[in-house]
């Protein structure tokens, strides 16, 4: 007999048993039909129906796997994962931005947990002369030449998450954070919402979508990039490319987050996906795109306006430092992102298949600009798991001037990492349009804690700056980082990004010129 037979035998047995009962003894039994009966009914049911073989195969049983698979990322989070295991994000990470979110003690006991011998490993090179910093402000201005408003720009800010993507309350408690520590907040490329204006500096994101600053047809219109654009809250303006997590694909709104307020915002219709072309239609080639730029600083007030992109085909990259010198348009800051960087919605193979890593990344854009000779006229932004003040300093060492963090700050708003950011079940309320889900983010409690982790964050910063005898940003260098490559060898990240090109002391070095 299969299984499928034997479960519909025993349920028709019990139930006949329960009825026997019901009809010898007294009629109460027939309230144990209550649970057994509707389970008879279903076993029937799923015994002939053709979409789930494993239901078809095990009428009853086979829900206890859709169950314990519907509970496996809690389990593996709470029961089996240890501290260093976690992805994207391992606990010991989720809870160094707990703790500084909330000015929390911090220091760890009896040693580290990472096997120093691990490949991959990395450390940075103290000094038995440490200095002394009195600043931990760190900031960097960004605004070349072409730049009439410079902008003082903290190394640590907020990445770009749009309004939609997140819950309202997120947005504000984000902006407010931003203002008391006076850091910058990037929009994303969801456009400018009532949320975003509360007190912090903003970086508007003007994606594919052009969203905030698009006419009915979907396409880039001057008039209303310039009335946002203009607002004194707005610091800089970023073109974005392509981002990590799905590079040359375009944002993606679920239906169920574009609500009608959403929709305003962004100028679409609500209650529909919202896809972001791959594509910009307001240029189609790397000369059209600095003149581009050059439009959106013009029409901004000549603020500071770059791109962000992830770096795929690096002829591409080529062709835009090539169009930079034809042109003698630059731009005031590139925003890289890695290929590991984070989004709510995304494709399987964009996210894990497509794009370069950051460290590689980065350390291309940095050579690429200093041997073009452009490297002066333009700031490096970073992105992709920088929560710490050693990832910080290991991009700064590549040639940053500044980094965004997005799921560093979602901690610090308190997401636990529950992997449903593209369901509108965000049970923290951060990344929801539920009203009784983002109702129970309390911006006046979470926006302090945004606060703290971005002074905190950059407190131990410092202390790394002090513990390695780098005085200044400027004295971070490559070759003070070093990475296990294998069972035996060692090497500096001078050794492994830039050993063609000679010493690149930190993202100011000036190499000669070079033609490709």
């Amino acid at each position: 007999m299969t299984i499928r037979k034997l479960i519909l035998a025993t349920m028709v047995i019990i139930n006949l048993i329960i009825i026997s009962f019901g009809i010898i003894f007294t009629p109460s039994w027939f309230w144990l039909l209550l649970i057994p009966f509707p389970l008879l009914v279903l076993a029937f049911l799923n015994s002939f129906q053709t979409k789930h073989a494993i239901l078809r195969n095990y009428p009853i049983v086979g829900y206890f796997r859709f169950f314990f698979e519907s509970i496996r990322p809690e389990m593996r989070q709470y029961f089996w994962e240890s501290d260093t295991d976690g992805r994207p994000f391992n606990r010991r990470q989720r809870s160094i931005v707990y703790q500084r979110a909330k000015n929390e003690r911090e220091t760890v006991a009896f040693g580290m947990q990472s096997d120093p011998q691990a490949i991959g490993n990395e450390w940075v090179a103290h000094s038995v002369f440490p200095c002394h910093i009195e600043n931990h402000d760190l900031r960097t201005t960004v605004g070349n030449h072409l730049c009439k408003q410079p902008y003082s720009l903290s190394v640590f800010n907020v990445s770009a998450m749009s309004y939609g993507a997140l819950s309202k309350t997120a947005i504000r408690a984000l902006n407010k954070g931003a203002a008391l520590q006076n850091f910058a907040h990037n929009t994303g490329e969801g456009g400018i919402s009532p949320y975003h204006i509360s007190g912090g500096d903003l970086i508007w994101q003007v994606g594919t979508g052009y969203f905030g600053c698009r006419n009915e047809l979907g396409m880039f219109d001057s008039e209303l990039f310039a009335e946002k654009a203009t607002r004194p809250y707005v610091k800089m303006i970023e073109i974005k490319l392509s981002q990590g997590a799905k590079p040359g694909h375009g944002g993606i709104l679920p239906a169920a987050k574009n609500t009608p307020e959403v929709a305003a915002i962004r100028h679409v219709v609500p209650g529909t996906d919202v896809m972001s072309p791959p594509a910009h239609s307001a240029f189609r080639s790397p000369d059209e795109m600095m003149h581009f730029i050059q439009h959106l600083r013009e029409l901004s007030g000549y603020k500071p306006v770059g791109f962000k992109m992830c770096v795929g085909d690096k002829q591409e990259f080529i062709d835009i430092c090539n169009a930079m010198l034809s042109t003698q348009i630059f731009p005031d800051f590139i925003a890289i992102d890695g290929s590991e960087g984070g989004t709510g919605a995304a494709p399987l193979e964009f996210t894990d298949n497509i794009g370069m890593p950051l460290y590689d990344a980065l350390s291309f854009v940095t050579t690429t600009l200093i041997k073009f000779g452009v490297k002066k006229h333009i700031k490096l932004i970073v992105s992709s798991r920088i929560i710490t003040g050693f990832d910080l300093l290991k991009v700064i060492a590549l040639g940053a001037d500044a980094c965004y963090s997005a799921r560093g700050m979602m901690f610090a708003l308190g997401c636990i990492q529950a992997l449903k950011c593209n369901e509108d079940v965000c049970p923290v309320g951060v990344a929801t349009q539920k009203p009784q889900l983002y109702k129970a983010l309390d911006v006046q409690d979470k926006y302090i804690r945004v606060a703290q982790f971005h002074r905190n964050t950059l407190r131990a910063t410092v202390e790394i700056m002090e513990a390695c005898g780098f005085k200044t940003l400027d004295d971070v260098s490559a070759d003070k980082f070093f990475r296990k490559v294998d069972n035996i060898h060692t090497l500096s990240f001078q050794e492994i990004y830039f050993k063609d090109t000679g010493k690149l002391v930190n993202s100011h070095s000036a190499f000669e010129p070079q033609e490709f």
